[in-house]
């Protein structure tokens, strides 16, 4: 079982492309359901034990999306056995997967976000040497939009001061071109001209040891802040990716602009923000549209 697992993760990598972190994922998830099966043989599973196994992640309260990705592992996972001939049918093929509830994205205003924005900065702050990083990572975040694992892989190569434009690295090791402020770029300048660099070493970001930050250390930056400021909205690297469409589309932005921004492969994906915007959009047509004010 271990070597079909394995064979197909590395099928994932070097034709599929996947990011680390969708690797480690499907691994777990497919490690979860081997678990589950026990001694079971492979070519026993069948449409019923897949809908049981579905069963069982309900009963163990998972969300709906962390669902959906086990399904969907298995479902690639399936394919693949059953394309190579190791398996004579895909088991997973027509397993349903549990309507997901619809959650609108986390939104900061935008005087928070400004705040945000300038709260290492400001003389109660009492972050000393992590000051310039911690305001290079979150001006970074918010004048970007990029994801925190995107922002941890930026290399010095990837920044193009003259241009003001950054090559990210994002899910499936897709690259595109994103803009970036004056604000941002001066803030990672003044963080990188007080660093010492690790030989070797070409992350932007980095840890007192020298290695590349972590996520979770993203996250920690965020939630400091947060917690000084007293705001009550959650802010999370994604909170601030959120922040950064709304706020491009409240500005007129257009919402295929944006979606090749952020990335996304979908642009169902980026049309959650005209929801999370959906007061601002109303404002618009009451304005605009002849039929819509009262007489």
């Amino acid at each position: 079982m271990r070597k079909y697992i394995f064979d197909f993760l590395q099928y994932l990598k070097n034709e599929k492309n996947v990011s680390r972190h969708t690797e480690r994922s499907y691994l777990s998830d497919l490690d979860q359901f081997f678990d589950y099966l026990g001694e079971k043989d492979l070519a026993a599973v069948d449409h019923k034990a897949l809908r049981l196994f579905v069963a069982h992640l309900l009963k163990l309260k998972l969300k709906k999306s962390s669902i959906a990705r086990k399904l969907a592992a298995l479902r690639a996972f399936f394919k693949y056995l059953n394309r190579q001939g190791i398996l004579s049918n895909n088991p997973a093929r027509l397993i349903a997967t549990p309507r997901q509830e619809k959650h609108l994205p986390s939104v900061l205003t935008a005087d928070d976000a400004h705040r945000l924005m300038d709260a290492p900065a400001a003389p109660a702050s009492q972050h000393g040497p992590t000051e310039l990083r911690d305001r290079a990572v979150l001006e970074t975040l918010y004048s970007t939009g990029i994801r925190a694992s995107e922002l941890i892989g930026m290399d010095h190569d990837d920044i193009n001061r003259y241009d003001r434009l950054i090559r990210i690295r994002g899910k499936g090791r897709k690259e595109r071109i994103v803009p970036l402020g004056a604000i941002a770029l001066a803030a990672i300048d003044a963080y990188v001209n007080q660093q010492q660099r690790s030989p070797g070493s070409n992350a932007v970001f980095v840890g007192p040891a020298g290695k590349r930050l972590t996520a979770r250390t993203v996250q920690r930056i965020l939630e400091t802040y947060r917690k000084e400021l007293g705001l009550q909205q959650k802010a999370s690297p994604h909170t601030l990716r959120h922040s950064f469409a709304t706020h491009m589309l409240e500005s007129g932005a257009d919402l295929r602009a944006i979606q090749e921004l952020l990335g996304h492969a979908s642009l169902s994906t980026t049309q959650r923000y005209t929801h999370v915007n959906l007061d601002a959009l109303m404002e618009v047509y009451d304005k605009a549209h002849p039929k819509a004010r009262k007489q």
